[in-house]
């Protein structure tokens, strides 16, 4: 199989699994990210889902050029609902890690800028090299890259085509945080657990309303704060979450109310 899931607790991993072609994404790897994200998105138990590539070469070196040559408007890479690589268009309303384990090229930096959080090992590298190859970072890059740092930097790493080191991403905040190679599975699934610890839908409306933030005028903004606030108060969330603290037990979310627990 070109994708392997295991699930840890609340946290499900999803792993690339084309070592041999350096974790680049071709229709097997595309189908099966989005079945696990389908699975994810309805499974109560995961709150967390990782992404992350074999071995320690590539999180992933993008499109398959293989794969390419046999589809030339890239749709063997796609699904309807996610796009490159099942994915990277794909509204998701839980929290995706990307644990970035090698060199994240192309589609497989799009991949990473498609997740909330990044952890890299100290060896990962980043880069858009498509206008190397006549093309553009089309899935995603030239969109999200300038959303995360300043848009002098995103250019410069569009049209030069160059890559950065894990440090140098870390430094313009692409990155979370940056670990040692052999550790990374065990630093991101750290980072996982702790937020799947956490209120389910608290988190999952606090990620949205933070995605949207930006395109909201201070009225729009208020008015979505207002109605994160009703959505929360509404799952019963908040009253387990006190009354764990003041029972001094960690709270049992499984026991609240899903009503307002569906995919947004």
């Amino acid at each position: 199989m070109a994708v392997r899931t295991e699930q840890q607790g609340g946290v499900l991993i999803v792993t690339i699994d084309r070592p041999e072609a350096r974790n680049a994404i071709n229709g097997e790897v595309a189908n099966g990210i989005e079945a696990a994200l389908d699975h994810a998105e309805h499974d109560d138990s995961i709150g967390v889902v990782v992404i992350t590539g074999t071995g320690h070469k590539a999180f992933s070196a993008g499109a398959d050029l293989k794969a390419v040559a046999n589809s030339p408007d890239g749709s063997a890479l796609m699904t309807e609902r996610g796009g490159f690589a099942g994915f990277v268009r794909r509204p998701f309303p839980k929290i995706l890690i990307a644990a970035v384990n090698g060199a994240a090229l192309g589609g497989g930096f799009e991949i990473a800028l498609a997740c909330d959080l990044v952890v890299a090992a100290d060896h990962a590298t980043f880069g858009l090299p498509e206008v190397k190859r006549g093309l553009f970072a089309g899935a995603g890059g030239v969109l999200r890259l300038p959303r995360v740092v300043a848009l002098p930097i995103a250019l410069e790493l569009a049209v030069t085509g160059d890559s950065i080191d894990a440090t140098r991403a870390f430094q313009l905040g692409l990155v979370n945080r940056v670990v040692p190679a052999d550790q990374l599975l065990e630093e991101t699934l750290t980072l996982a657990t702790r937020v799947a610890g956490n209120a389910p839908v608290a988190v999952r409306e606090t990620k949205r309303l933070m995605r949207d933030a930006a395109s909201l005028d201070e009225e729009s903004g208020w008015r979505r704060n207002d109605e994160v606030a009703t959505i929360i108060a509404g799952s019963g969330e908040a009253i387990e979450g006190i009354l764990a603290f003041t029972e001094k037990r960690p709270p049992v979310w499984a026991n609240v109310p899903r009503d307002h627990n569906e995919a947004r």
